[in-house]
């Protein structure tokens, strides 16, 4: 049984890596200010799925697959970004990002592990693409001022 588990999870690891190489090259293509757009998006996103009581079936459409290992929330994100709307590939991409984590973060196996690392180095692109809010401007001031004193 368990040659089973590690077949169907290497098949889902392909699966996951392939479409995350074209959302990963998407995502290089954006201007600034459109990945600045996706970041916000993203960030609702993870907020949205961190309410769920299964964040990794966030975004599948019939919730009664709640025991299942994936629900088709990356199918749904990565159909999104094959659109023809902007706005859509964005929140599709979102949708692929929020579920892909959540789904990867704790895999026991290696191939989803390093999936999940990409997906944070991803992630954490994203983030650094966003302006700096006031309070983070005031804590570098603030840091400024401790090492100046």
């Amino acid at each position: 049984m368990r040659i089973v588990t590690r077949i169907i999870a290497l098949t889902r690891s392909i699966q996951l890596n392939r479409q995350f190489r074209e959302i990963e090259k998407a995502i290089s293509e954006l201007p600034l200010a459109t990945r600045r757009q996706l970041a916000a998006i993203a960030m609702r996103e993870f907020a949205s799925a961190a309410k769920c009581e299964f964040p990794h079936l966030y975004g599948t459409v019939n919730q009664g697959q709640r025991y299942q290992p994936w629900g088709n929330g990356t199918d749904i994100g990565y159909a999104r970004m094959k659109a023809d709307n902007q706005h859509l590939q964005l929140r599709g991409i979102a949708l692929w990002l929020t579920v892909a984590y959540h789904e990867t973060k704790e895999s026991a196996y290696g191939d989803m592990q390093q999936l999940h690392r990409h997906l944070m180095r991803t992630l954490r692109l994203l983030k650094e693409s966003m302006p700096a809010t006031p309070a983070d401007s005031l804590w570098a001031t603030a840091q400024k001022g401790q090492a100046a004193a």
